[in-house]
Parts: C-alpha cells; sequence; structure tokens
C-alpha cells in the first residue's frame, strides 16, 4: 500500500488493498446508496485540487462531502494562476510559487485530507498536449509529492497510472446488474478517438474487472498495449479472484458472448506524449467503434464509458441510447463510491 512517513492511508489504486476490502467499499457504497447512512462526516473538509479539467468528478466528490455532512473546498490549479515546484533541492528562481512540501503541509493542517487530479494528457484543448514519455508520466510525480509530504488521507482523482474511483464505480455498477460476477464476460475494447488520451482509467477499470472474478479482455490494435508491470498487477488480482485475463486485437472477435463491454481509448505507449507520431499510427482505426452490429455479436451485453463520450466516434447513438447502455448508472455510482472511500478514510471507518 501506498502510505507517507506517518503511516495515513491514501486511496492511490484499487491493488494498493486486498480484494476483501475492495468488496467491503463497494458494499459499503450500495448500502449508503440505498439509504443505509449517517452524516460521518460532520465537521469534516476536502481539499480538493485540479490541475486538469473535471466534470463528473468535480461535482461527485463536493456532493459526496455535503451529503455525508462535511464540507468540499475545489481548488483549481492552472497554469499561470499558481504554480508549484515538485523537484527535492531544487532553486526556486523561476516561474514556481510554492512547493509542494509547504503546500501539502498547510493544507493537512486545515483540511482531514486532499483529493488530487493531476493526469498530463487530459485537456480542453482541441489538439492534444505534448508532455514527456511514459517513462516519466508514470513516476506520477505530482500524486506522489502529496501523498509523501500530506499528514491527512491523499485520494487520486485520476493521476497518469491510475484512476481508482472511477474503476470502485464500474466495479459497484457490474456488482448491481449481476450480483454474482464471476464467470461473466467482461471487455474493454479501445477505441478511436480524435485526441490521445491517458492510461489512468483503462488501468483502474480492469484492475477492479478482475477483482470481480470476472473473464476479462483486453482488445486493442496494435500499438496500443497498456504497460507491463500493470498487466502483470492485473493477471495477479485476476488468478486470486478465481478469473482470467485475456488480451486480443481483434473486437469482433472478442465481442464474441461478453456480459460487458466497456469502451474506451487511450494513447499508444510507445508514443506518449508525443501526438504528431501518434496520429500516424492512428491512420485507418476509425472502424473501431462500438455499433449494434458488434453489440449483437455479444451476450446482450450492457455498454458502459466512463464519459466524456465522442458520439458517432467511440460508440454510435444507437449503442449509448439504447436499452443496455448503462453509462448513467455507471457515472451515478461514482458519486456512492466517492462516499464509502470518504466515509472509510476522513470518517475513522475500518472498511480500509
Amino acid at each position: 500500500m501506498e502510505e507517507n512517513m506517518s503511516n495515513i492511508k491514501h486511496f492511490y489504486n484499487t491493488a494498493d488493498f486486498p480484494p476483501e476490502e475492495i468488496f467491503k467499499l463497494i458494499n459499503l457504497a450500495l448500502d449508503l446508496k440505498t439509504g443505509k447512512k449517517k452524516k460521518y462526516l460532520d465537521g469534516k473538509i476536502l481539499a480538493m485540487l485540479f490541475f486538469n479539467p473535471s466534470l463528473r468528478t468535480r461535482v461527485s466528490f463536493a456532493v459526496a462531502m455535503q451529503k455525508l455532512g462535511g464540507v468540499a473546498l475545489d481548488l483549481s490549479v492552472k497554469e499561470g494562476s499558481y504554480t508549484f515546484e515538485f523537484e527535492k533541492g531544487v532553486r526556486m528562481d523561476k516561474d514556481t510559487i510554492e512547493h509542494v512540501k509547504e503546500a501539502a503541509g498547510v493544507l493537512s493542517r486545515y483540511c482531514n485530507g486532499l483529493a488530487i487530479r493531476a493526469s498530463e494528457l487530459i485537456t480542453t484543448s482541441k489538439v492534444s498536449v505534448e508532455v514527456a514519455g511514459w517513462e516519466q508520466a508514470k513516476k506520477d510525480k505530482v500524486m506522489k509529492a502529496f501523498m509523501e509530504y500530506a499528514s491527512v488521507p491523499v485520494i487520486n482523482m485520476e493521476s497518469n497510472l491510475y484512476h481508482p474511483c472511477q474503476g470502485l464505480g464500474d466495479a459497484m455498477t457490474i456488482k448491481e446488474k449481476f450480483g454474482v460476477t464471476s464467470g461473466k464476460k467482461y471487455v474493454l475494447t479501445w477505441v478511436y478517438h480524435p485526441k490521445a488520451l491517458p492510461m489512468a482509467t483503462p488501468n483502474s477499470e480492469i484492475l477492479t474487472a478482475c477483482d470481480l472474478g470476472m473473464d476479462a479482455v483486453i482488445v486493442h490494435p496494435k500499438g496500443w498495449e497498456l504497460d507491463e508491470r500493470i498487466i502483470a498487477s492485473m493477471e495477479r488480482r485476476s488468478k486470486e479472484a478465481g478469473g482470467s485475463l485475456s488480451v486480443g486485437s481483434s473486437m469482433e472477435e472478442c465481442l464474441e458472448n461478453a456480459d460487458i463491454v466497456c469502451a474506451k481509448s487511450w494513447g499508444a505507449l510507445k508514443y506518449y506524449g508525443n501526438w504528431e507520431e501518434e496520429k500516424k499510427l492512428k491512420v485507418g482505426l476509425k472502424n473501431w467503434i462500438v455499433d449494434q452490429k458488434k453489440m449483437e455479436m455479444t451476450n446482450n451485453a450492457y455498454f458502459m464509458h466512463c464519459l466524456p463520450v465522442r458520439r458517432n466516434v467511440e460508440v454510435t447513438d444507437e449503442v449509448i441510447d439504447g436499452k443496455n447502455s448503462i453509462v448513467i448508472d455507471q457515472a451515478e455510482n461514482r458519486l456512492w463510491v466517492q462516499m464509502a472511500i470518504l466515509t472509510t478514510l476522513l470518517g475513522g471507518s475500518d472498511q480500509i
């Protein structure tokens, strides 16, 4: 488990916790959704720092704190408004205003928890941003720095590597729909997108599908492989839960008999942050879209997507508006799992 020097528990990646603790969180979220809740966080304060744009994560965390009796402070950190330094031993004579060591320390005195969103490829720009390669990105320096220096729990609202709240919300949704999840076939399919997107969401979605003991399948074109180290973690989690994990390159073949189809685009690891090269690799891949014909190959599968979604690019209107689309349920359940996480980390619950 990722911990700082004070042994404060953080929520960085679902795979940091034993599967039984993940199930406790899911069950707590289900109880909260059905009204079995109290004002667990009266007087508690959560500071939310957004280094990237956000809709569902921003609103769901704010609403979660309010429902639990606490307060969420929304601190948007944008280039040109307030800048942090993350390197150690650096001479701060350039554009950074404050070192994360002081910022995390001070916020820890004001607040009971910190929630951070820092994913380099998330942008409102019409084109993808140029960032450092995957070897640098996967260090998650922003998230790890706050976790190191904070003396209160830090919650990962999406980093370069993981989006654990999304993964947990998806797992809750699947549990809600099926009850028993072992033996069900879950397919995460790469889909075309005009921009390069982070790998955090697919990483966390597959990790939690593996925890559910599902027959999990990742399908993508050549060149869009996920990180080998994270794949190894997925395989371990799947084995522990009695499920399976496989990787394919044909969407049509992999969708056969699927019970869940989850669509998500992500950037090419080899060209991570090198948008001009990735664009060349995407030529001819616009057929990687979930349409009704492909859904008819499944076992009357539910359709999932983390949102926001590019309609008629990633998925057709017919599918996302169809009776088997559960994207709104999936988005709602982000609220309930985040209430469970907050209750556990800030309210003294023994769930984790």
